[in-house]
């Protein structure tokens, strides 16, 4: 198949590296030093078993109107970095192309071909101006919820953390064709491609636990282990996600994960820093609106109060703000 990779950073990076190795024609959206180092090099993945995977098959472009119709485009930006990319991405589409949605929390598509009473609500959060609904046409979007974790270590170099498991789910819940060889070549590819027919509730299960341990490891500068041994943020954790369920649970989705196992897990993970906590440290915008901001929306939408969200949501978006005004960055020297 021909992959686009759009944000060829660490999930797209080693997404695309591994499809190219498989055989897939794959094609590489980057810029400045990452787009230089792959032109250069090719695409290096380093797995979690140490092994050196460097395709350089790969082609690689900084607009996507020099790229070419695809089969199908993984859009692996971050949700605050959609709206900067949905206009050109018809750049890449045939009357075909499929468009993968990698990014954390509510997307944007949410209530999109789902039915019910809240068919084709737009969630502002994730699209604060409509235009990416406007750009991306529903019926081309498969969804997924990412699992690895993964760093890029150098300019066109991905070390794998741990993980290989993407979910893939049609918008109504469907098996179609398209979705079903997509996930053939990811699993050609080496990674694991579940189909599921309610992507949504996979989204939750994964969101509940990002919505509080992200930001208050970015607000406390604490590891996984670290928020969830001490008990006062660990209290708040299970607070914020008591809010979550009760939304989530009015909207229909069943959690198959109790919070408390669900934050016995994050304990086990260890010393581990959250990407918004690592954000914190490099200076980079925080992914707050699509993991916090749009379940407070999802409240007022269901009639759900969410006071613990809602003030831990305030404090991080001053910190958002406190680091974008000064240009600078936070962490702890030790």
């Amino acid at each position: 198949m021909k992959f686009a990779i759009v944000g060829a950073g660490s999930i797209g990076g080693y997404l695309g590296g591994l499809l190219a190795a498989a055989g897939d024609e794959v094609t590489l959206i980057a810029r400045g030093a990452n787009l230089e180092a792959i032109s250069k090099n090719g695409m290096k993945v380093v797995t979690e078993d140490g092994r050196e995977v460097v395709s350089k098959n790969v082609r690689v472009f900084s607009k996507m109107s020099e790229a070419g119709p695809q089969d199908a485009v993984l859009l692996t930006v971050k949700a605050h970095q959609v709206g900067a990319v949905a206009g050109d991405l018809h750049h890449l589409c045939d009357a075909t192309t499929s468009i993968v949605t990698m990014q954390n929390g509510i997307p944007w598509w949410y209530f999109q071909r789902l039915g019910g009473q809240y068919d084709g609500t737009p969630v502002v959060s994730a699209d604060p101006d409509g235009s990416i609904a406007r750009a991306v046409d529903p019926a081309r979007i498969i969804g997924t919820v990412v699992y690895p974790a993964a760093v890029l270590e150098a300019p066109g170099v991905v070390h794998v953390v741990e993980g290989k498991r993407f979910a893939l789910g049609e918008l109504d819940g469907s098996t179609t064709p398209r979705i079903q060889a997509i996930a053939a070549r990811l699993v050609a590819a080496g990674f694991k491609a579940p189909i599921s027919d309610n992507l949504r509730a996979e989204i939750w299960l994964k969101l509940i636990g990002n919505l509080a341990f992200n930001p208050i490891s970015a607000l406390t500068h604490a590891t996984l282990e670290g928020l969830t041994r001490y008990p006062l943020t660990r209290d708040l954790s299970f607070q914020m996600m008591t809010e979550a369920e009760t939304i989530a649970t009015k909207l229909g989705i069943t959690m198959r994960v109790g919070i408390e196992k669900r934050i016995a897990g994050a304990e086990k993970v260890g010393a581990h820093k959250t990407s918004m906590l690592q954000d914190v440290e490099h200076g980079r915008p925080l992914e707050i609106e699509a993991l916090v901001g749009a379940i407070i929306e999802l409240g007022t939408l269901t009639g759900t109060p969410t006071p613990h969200i809602d003030a831990v949501y305030a404090c991080t978006r001053l910190l958002a703000k406190t680091i974008e005004d000064a240009k600078g960055r936070l962490s702890i020297q030790y």
